[in-house]
């Protein structure tokens, strides 16, 4: 009876909310700032615990397709157990916007939102062909696509219903692209490097992060190749993931599918 009793007490114990973090931007030129940023995950979270995106030919010119040194790099990850994602193909957006798509395409990123004004083709041919491309690379399904900058257009949803992809995530939830089900909602937390004044404001973001969203059952995190190149935000990120670990699993965004 003891014995059960302190089996059931260590179970209750066990934290029940969750903490996922992902990097973002993996592909050939951002390899040793993903193996920087991936070291730091992995000292906090306790392992292979958290997810990279994928980048099949980031701006047209780091290109996946035939570098075998990064294609081992990412089977090798896969293999551990880090969940891989398609981010997009070229992380570049060439598209002509107007109203509302304009002003995202123009404050909410620096020209990276590269599903927000494509057609349901165009987004359908993209996503297929990143998700066959990145399957072959890992031997394993992919975890599910998440658009370049979180900015998904009509055309962009649209293919995602029809995509065969388990899970998609914007800037304030992840869905089931073939139902629509939300599986996770809030704010993802994420740091910026192209300027001082996103920097300061991204700290002050996760600082109200790490203290306002506690509530939640799921965090985000989510880091860049960037953030390595400042020491303000690699701190921050420090900081983040410990206050989150103390009270949170760390976990796979699979688990939100189990659940």
């Amino acid at each position: 009876m003891a014995l059960a009793q302190t089996e059931q007490g260590s179970m209750s114990e066990q934290p029940t909310k969750r903490l996922i973090a992902a990097i973002h931007d993996v592909h050939p030129g951002s390899l040793d700032a993903v193996e920087r940023l991936a070291t730091r995950f992995e000292r906090h979270l306790g392992g292979p615990r958290y997810a990279m995106l994928v980048v099949p030919e980031h701006w047209n010119g780091s290109a996946i397709r035939g570098d075998m040194a990064f294609a081992r790099k990412l089977r090798g990850w896969a293999d551990r157990g880090i969940e891989m994602f398609v981010h997009g193909w070229y992380h570049q957006d060439r598209s002509e916007h107007s109203g509302v798509a304009a002003f995202k395409a123009k404050h909410m990123t620096a020209s990276e939102g590269e599903f927000l004004g494509l057609s349901r083709e165009a987004a359908a041919r993209r996503m297929a062909d990143g998700k066959a491309l990145v399957e072959d690379m890992t031997g394993r399904p992919v975890a599910g696509f998440i658009a370049p900058a979180w900015l998904y257009g009509p055309g962009a949803h649209e293919a995602l219903a029809q995509s065969g992809f388990a899970l998609a995530e914007d800037h304030m939830k992840v869905w089931k692209p073939a139902t629509g089900e939300v599986v996770a909602r809030g704010p993802v937390i994420t740091w910026a490097s192209r300027s001082g004044p996103r920097t300061a404001s991204s700290l002050l973001a996760a600082w109200a992060g790490r203290n306002f969203l506690r509530p939640l059952d799921t965090v985000r995190v989510a880091v860049h190749p960037g953030d390595v190149t400042k020491q303000s935000i690699l701190d921050s990120i420090d900081r983040t993931l410990a206050a989150f670990t103390k009270r949170r699993r760390p976990s796979r965004y699979a688990d939100l599918l189990a659940a």
